[in-house]
């Protein structure tokens, strides 16, 4: 045991739109939380934030994760910026994390680590000047422009066919690789007015402001595009799923119940590594859940029958089931509404 092991109740990794608010929902539900966060993300790369109602469009990725980690730590949350390199479930039933400052213990660990998008090569546009990685979020802002999807499998060629739902310029970039979609998926692609350009890119232009002026060839030709999505696939960041043996799906997510549990008893994963659409609501929705499902598995009271029979009524020195810590901040949050 190191001079640096501090116990929690809960030990969220991941500080996304998910992680972030499993850790407000179990430190308001009365438990200790740390959120261990490297840093990063998906999120964080956003320059505007869309699709998130209340929040106005001009609030970026980096605004809206900041305002977050706030909110969690006046609750009374602890926020370590700090790398998890290993997780372990230890002999007493609990989970000790390791980075390479400290150590944390927690009798439950969630997983929000998520995923990163395989990135082509350049040229490319800057990311949210041109350059897109959410079909749902941003397929509105090119209503009536000019769009291209670059990419050579299943998902590059429904996703082409897919924007014709909102501008009817739409190219589908290979790059000079070979398409790898199906024949059937060849026969409807080509079914639909997608214009497959086969040629590697040999420059871009972007415009004044930064956006995307166009991309121009290796056949010479110059094609002008407001922008786009890379369709490449997607690199998990599954090192503590795997550490830990939570079961996989095929596609590489994590296999989850409704609350976000895993296959390994305490230890949930939410947003990116789960199934179903990667969107902020819906990360923070799964986040939402887990955290209401720890507290359930977590909180003192009511004592069952069980309990009561084996160990005696509960008595008023045992409540309230909250540590001072939380007691205090809790009291610290109220006077400064008060003020």
């Amino acid at each position: 045991m190191t001079e640096d092991l501090r116990e929690y109740e809960v030990a969220v990794v991941g500080g996304g739109p998910a992680g972030l608010t499993t850790a407000l929902y179990t430190t308001r539900l009365s438990h200790d939380t740390v959120v261990v966060n490297r840093g990063g993300g998906r999120a964080a790369m956003m320059t505007e934030t869309h699709n998130v109602i209340g929040i106005t469009e001009e609030v970026s990725g980096n605004e809206l994760l900041e305002t977050a980690r706030e909110q969690v730590r006046d609750y009374g949350a602890d926020y370590v910026r700090d790398f998890v390199e290993s997780v372990e479930e230890t002999d007493d039933g609990r989970f000790r994390l390791s980075t390479g400052d400290a150590e944390f213990t927690a009798e439950k660990v969630v997983l929000a680590t998520g995923f990163t998008d395989e990135r082509p090569d350049p040229p490319l546009p800057p990311t949210g000047r041109g350059l897109h990685w959410c079909l749902h979020c941003d397929a509105y802002l090119f209503v009536d422009e000019p769009v291209f999807v670059m990419g050579t499998g299943e998902s590059a060629a429904h996703v082409a066919m897919i924007m014709l739902n909102f501008t009817d310029e739409v190219d589908l970039l290979l790059r000079g690789d070979d398409p790898e979609w199906s024949d059937e998926t060849d026969r409807q692609l080509r079914a639909h007015p997608v214009e497959i350009v086969t040629e590697e890119i040999a420059r871009m232009e972007k415009r004044d402001d930064g956006w995307l002026e166009g991309f121009e060839f290796e056949d010479g030709a110059f094609r002008e595009y407001r922008g786009g999505f890379p369709m490449y696939g997607s690199n998990y960041n599954a090192d503590l799923v795997d550490q830990l043996g939570c079961e996989r799906n095929d596609d590489g997510t994590v296999a989850v119940g409704d609350a976000g549990e895993t296959s390994v008893e305490g230890v949930y994963a939410v947003g990116d590594l789960t199934p179903g659409h990667n969107q902020i609501p819906v990360a923070m929705g799964e986040g939402a859940n887990a955290g209401i499902d720890v507290h359930y598995s977590l909180r003192e009271f009511p004592k069952s029958l069980a309990d009561i029979e084996s160990s005696g009524e509960v008595s008023p020195e045992e409540v309230p089931g909250i540590s001072e810590r939380l007691r205090e901040a809790a009291r610290e949050f109220r006077a400064a509404g008060d003020d």
